[in-house]
């Protein structure tokens, strides 16, 4: 049963927050602009709005894809530079899936996701961006047809993820993995249709799949060995290119 304080003993009751944390204190996070504006937490009125941005970018996104069709992701590192294979890679898979009649898709950031578009640009095809708003700052690459930028990450991901008919991911970092790991759980729980998930680069994926396959499912057993199915490793944009033609469009999750 709960006590009830008098007066006196709520003057005197301890606060659960470290006294040096009282002005910073807040139950959900601050982003970084509510960090540098705010001195004291947010009150639930403020927070509540996040709410309304937040289905504001799913409205809009969702918007966006039903003006587009047979849509391929492209995934990938920011840092991969112009003189890397993988960079061409992307680059001449943009092009072969613009020329074939495909909306390409990226998060219209630098590195994979700019040769992405850069191929699909000039195959003469759509080449879209979803771009997040980060505090490094980072915009639209140039060879963008038409784009969307975004405040939350997992709204962005999701309208990224949507409706494609085939995922390609690159070489890339902590937020390729991210989506990778995704993408491929949503398959493997029938959360969503079985759609072609696409590795390019088998030296950089074979020791993920190596792990996969002698830790996760001879070790420990926590995945099954038919869940590898999802995944295919390819080393070429003509390889990939083989696995979207047989790919078949489909409707939203």
């Amino acid at each position: 049963m709960l006590k009830r304080l008098s007066s006196t003993e709520q003057e005197s009751e301890p606060c659960s927050v470290p006294s040096h944390t009282k002005e910073s204190f807040c139950r959900i996070p601050l982003t970084h602009e509510e960090r540098q504006k705010k001195t004291h937490p947010l009150q639930i009125n403020e927070l509540s709005w996040r709410i309304f941005r937040i289905m504001s970018e799913f409205v809009e996104g969702f918007q966006f894809l039903s003006e587009t069709r047979s849509e391929v992701t492209f995934w990938g590192g920011t840092r991969v530079p112009s003189s890397s294979k993988w960079y061409k890679e992307a680059e001449k898979l943009g092009r072969m899936c613009a020329k074939g009649g495909y909306t390409v898709i990226t998060g219209g950031g630098p590195g994979i996701m700019e040769a992405g578009n850069k191929g699909a640009k000039e195959g003469g095809g759509k080449s879209i961006g979803f771009n997040i708003q980060l505090p490094m700052e980072q915009s639209l690459n140039q060879y963008v047809t038409k784009g969307l930028a975004f405040h939350y990450f997992f709204s962005r991901k999701v309208v990224m993820a949507a409706s494609s008919q085939a995922y390609v991911f690159f070489p890339g970092g902590f937020g390729t993995m991210d989506e990778f790991f995704e993408i491929v759980t949503l398959i493997e729980t029938k959360k969503m249709e079985r759609t072609p998930v696409i590795c390019m680069g088998k030296e950089f994926w074979s020791g993920l799949i190596s792990w996969m396959e002698e830790t996760q499912i001879k070790k420990y057993k926590v995945i099954d060995k038919n869940d590898m199915s999802i995944i295919q490793v390819v080393d070429s944009a003509a390889e990939a290119y083989e696995i979207i033609k047989n790919s078949e469009e489909r409707n939203f999750f």
